[in-house]
């Protein structure tokens, strides 16, 4: 067996870096025509990336011993200072199994009728809001509506006043959740309090000195029993021992919660009207389906989305061990990673496949490890359920109570925002009145 990493462009790290952070889906689609269904990019600090994107490949990096490939760890520098350490996206091993397990029945997609009126009250109060006739930017709504469910769903914090404060630090924290790389290169530079890094402490002190006394009161209220909010099922919480979540631990999953829940699902929400704006046949369609009970192709219609603009490019593993793949051993220190958007564009999975087409899953299911927007295996999403449940409510709401037109003749190009593949101008729309 090749002790080796797959080929991969020649180019310099830091121009590899460039493309990938600048020109990501072109470097990515030249690779794959190049190099085939796995290759290696080879970034700044001996950062090298092997994409991988055949199901099969897939399969073997997602269900790949976790003793050997730790995705807590790959995720560790980019994240920690934002999310805590004891975030179940930063830990390995037992510490995760027992962190998931204790995190899981508060978002499992069995509560997902309890949510149903608190996301449609959010999106009524957000759309009648909206200018109408003139052209506004569709990305920064859904981040409202995705925030507002977050405070009610997640944090349950009912006090106006606490209420506007929390959501002022949670947005000023999900801001600079979107820049993580500035505050990883920044981290200890002093100037005055006018670096990232400086600027990035205080928001993060601030928050936490209220999650903090959140928590407190939360820990002792008569009502606890009562309150359905994620936040209360993980003060809750108890594991095989008996054991209760540190304050630590669960100030440190409220925020991962809004950190991969808030933005993944906006910008997921903004893409689909994208789509759906510059296909008329397939809005009507769902118009249609959103003035009755059935769901069929509103489901499908959101995971075509999710296939076509997944909001994340890769999930990622860091090999501890050598690791056997497709007849070579990837060594230890590299970084496996299954690449969603190369994977979700495989023309012998997906027929057409830059083409917008919902009916492809009403037609077949997909291939097993073939659609992976939530990643997979044992560390798949926890927010999955509710992003989609979130996506199933969302989007007939607003087809019911507005009627949406594209700004623009053509559909948004895409870019790159730090981890996330967002809509270049935010998806702009022209609102005009109520839909039939």
């Amino acid at each position: 067996m090749i002790s080796a990493l797959p080929p991969g462009p020649r180019l310099p790290r830091h121009i590899q870096a460039w493309l990938w952070f600048r020109r990501p889906t072109r470097f990515l689609e030249s690779c794959r025509r190049r190099y085939g269904d796995q290759f290696t990019i080879r970034l700044p600090r001996g950062l090298d990336m092997v994409q991988v994107s055949a199901p099969e490949l897939v399969r073997a990096v997602l269900t790949g011993d976790g003793d050997a490939l730790h995705a807590g760890e790959a995720n560790r520098d980019l994240l920690e200072p934002l999310v805590g350490a004891n975030s179940v996206l930063l830990l390995d091993g037992a510490a995760h199994l027992r962190q998931r397990k204790l995190m899981l029945p508060a978002v499992h997609g069995e509560r997902a009728s309890a949510w149903t009126s608190a996301f449609a009250e959010v999106t009524a109060r957000e759309v009648e809001g909206w200018p109408r006739d003139v052209p506004f930017p569709l990305r920064p709504a859904m981040q409202r509506i995705t925030m507002e469910v977050i405070l009610e769903l997640v944090f349950g914090v009912g006090d106006d006043g606490r209420r506007a404060e929390l959501s002022r630090l949670l947005a000023a924290v999900s801001r600079m959740a979107g820049r993580p790389l500035r505050i990883a290169l920044t981290q200890g530079l002093h100037l005055a309090g006018q670096s990232p890094w400086e600027r990035f402490v205080a928001v993060r002190e601030s928050l936490d000195s209220e999650l903090f006394r959140l928590i407190r009161e939360r820990r002792v209220d008569p009502g606890l029993a009562d309150r359905v909010d994620v936040f209360s099922e993980l003060v809750r919480a108890r594991d095989v021992d008996g054991e209760a979540m540190s304050d630590q631990e669960i100030r440190d999953e409220l925020v991962t919660l809004l950190v991969a829940g808030h933005e993944t699902t906006a910008t997921a929400l903004a893409w689909a009207f994208d789509l759906l704006l510059h296909d008329p046949a397939t809005l009507h369609r769902l118009e249609a389906e959103a003035a009755g009970d059935r769901r069929e192709y509103l489901d499908a219609t959101i995971k075509e989305t999710l296939r076509l603009r997944p909001p994340v490019v890769i999930v990622v593993r860091r090999v501890k061990v050598p690791f056997p793949l497709d007849g070579r051993e990837v060594p230890a220190g590299a970084h496996l990673c299954p690449n969603i958007y190369l994977t979700q564009r495989r023309p012998d999975l997906y027929p057409e496949p830059d083409r917008f087409r919902p009916e492809r899953f009403l037609e077949e299911a997909p291939e097993p490890y073939a659609w992976l927007p939530f990643g997979g295996g044992i560390r798949r999403c926890l927010g999955a359920s509710f992003a989609t449940a979130e996506m199933r409510v969302v989007i007939p709401e607003m087809l019911r109570r507005v009627r949406l037109r594209p700004a623009s003749p053509r559909p948004e190009r895409v870019r790159r925002e730090t981890v996330l593949l967002v809509p270049d101008r935010g998806t702009r729309v022209v609102a005009s009145g109520r839909s039939a």
